[in-house]
């Protein structure tokens, strides 16, 4: 009956679900995404409203005001009375994609998805939902005073929560497994190591932002003071600079490269700054106010992490060319990493002396494979091994080379048999003797 009963059990487990139950999970995710989202936005807004002194607390207000407001945690770009608001915080699309993620991964449990396609299920229904959602509500608040590109609001919605949902269902569905399976060991050595360099790339630039505020605490509290007074005012301020702090991480990144960024006049980078006035956000206290001579020296920052790249990829395969190829791959990674990261954290800022805020895309993620490829492909060929004559296969060399480096036939002497020759000779004698003595045994008297 034991059998019996685990063949049961097996069978259970490998019951298909019906086609309805898979709609009915994957609409609830997809739907609830968007739902808690929102919620989420329309709670941050009305607790800020509610504690602000000279605002006035309406809940249908809230309820409009988080419309465009789930659109800029998407990165969707707004037009406010005539200009551009195209420089949006990182951290609320950073809370969107969580949601997303989670509910990815919430009805690929329930569902028991596994593989590539029944993933991709997931991925399109999470997508379609927030971009179907994007564009409805761009048109809801389009109007005199707002406007929004519909196609906008479709696909940027829609990139962000597939993105999401692809990370929230790679362990659940064995996607990484899958690509595993599909992609030799150098490749995916070049992707785990470009990981590790945008990780720490990203922890450098959180430093350099968290020693930079720390040094300007005093400018940072007369900005508070200055432009939110008061426990209410100061909150939303608080809240405000707090969503623009992974715009700030990118940017001190952006630094750290050389390229550096700009805020309409202002340019700050290690090898060129332009001071100038800028916003009263107390997060831009961490601005110099004139340029230094030991800025140069940051540059060692990203060398060192191409150092770390190349050292986790000197042994990846005995072969440099291949050990080329992980690094190539791995500057791939940081390369598309910054440029969208670079490309989202600026934007416009409608019009005047602070816009539009440019952290350089294009240069500071060329700049980053320069500093980590260079000396990764350096450390990977140094500090790896190299191939030798003697770690070829045997059986992949002539019968001729085979021959000649057999020491056997290189010890012996002309003239003389080899050790295979001599062996064969004695097997020889042996039988012979043992031939002779049969001969030679006495017969039988009784025959």
């Amino acid at each position: 009956m034991a059998p019996s009963l685990e063949l049961d059990a097996a069978n259970t487990d490998d019951v298909d679900i019906s086609t309805v139950a898979r709609v009915r999970v994957l609409t609830f995710a997809a739907v609830g995404s968007l739902v808690t989202g929102y919620a989420a936005i329309a709670a941050l807004l009305a607790l800020v409203t509610a504690v602000a002194p000279l605002a006035q607390f309406s809940t249908t207000g809230v309820v409009v005001a988080a419309l465009p407001a789930w659109l800029a945690a998407h990165q969707v770009p707004i037009v406010i009375g005539g200009l551009e608001l195209g420089m949006l915080p990182l951290l609320p699309t950073a809370g969107m994609m969580l949601i997303a993620a989670r509910a990815a991964s919430g009805a690929a449990e329930r569902l028991r998805l596994t593989g590539p396609w029944q993933a991709g299920h997931a991925v399109a229904a999470i997508a379609v939902a927030h971009g179907a959602g994007g564009v409805a509500v761009a048109l809801a608040v389009s109007g005199h005073d707002v406007s929004v590109d519909p196609l906008a609001a479709f696909y940027y919605p829609a990139l962000i929560a597939a993105l999401a949902a692809t990370c929230g269902v790679v362990r659940r569905c064995g996607l990484w497994s899958w690509l595993e399976s599909r992609t030799d060991a150098v490749a995916l050595g070049g992707l785990r190591a470009g990981a590790l360099a945008v990780l720490l790339l990203l922890a450098a630039g959180g430093a350099v932002l968290t020693v930079a505020l720390l040094s300007s605490l005093q400018t940072a509290k007369d900005l508070f003071a200055a432009s939110a007074p008061g426990f209410g005012n100061g909150l939303g301020m608080l809240l405000l600079s707090a969503g623009y702090v992974p715009n700030a991480v990118v940017a001190a990144v952006g630094f750290l490269a050389g390229p550096g960024f700009s805020m309409g006049i202002v340019t700050v980078s290690p090898l060129d700054f332009t001071g100038g006035p800028v916003p009263g956000l107390p997060l831009l206290a961490a601005l110099p106010e004139e340029a230094a001579a030991w800025w140069p020296a940051l540059f060692l920052v990203p060398v060192a992490v191409g150092v770390v790249v190349g050292r986790r990829l000197r042994y990846v395969s005995p072969d440099p060319v291949a050990r080329f190829r992980a690094v190539a791959v791995a500057a791939g990674v940081v390369a598309v990493v910054f440029v969208v990261l670079a490309g989202s954290a600026g934007g416009r800022v409608g019009q005047g002396p602070f816009d539009p805020v440019s952290l350089r895309a294009a240069a500071v993620s060329m700049a980053l494979v320069a500093w980590v490829a260079v000396p990764a492909v350096l450390t990977a060929w140094l500090g790896g091994p190299r191939p030798s004559p003697d770690d070829l296969d045997a059986d992949q060399l002539p019968a001729d080379d085979v021959e000649a480096d057999d020491p056997a036939v290189d010890d012996a002497e002309p003239g003389e048999p080899d050790a295979e020759d001599a062996a064969n000779a004695e097997e020889s004698d042996d039988e012979s003797e043992s031939e002779d003595q049969d001969d030679a045994a006495p017969a039988d008297p009784d025959r």
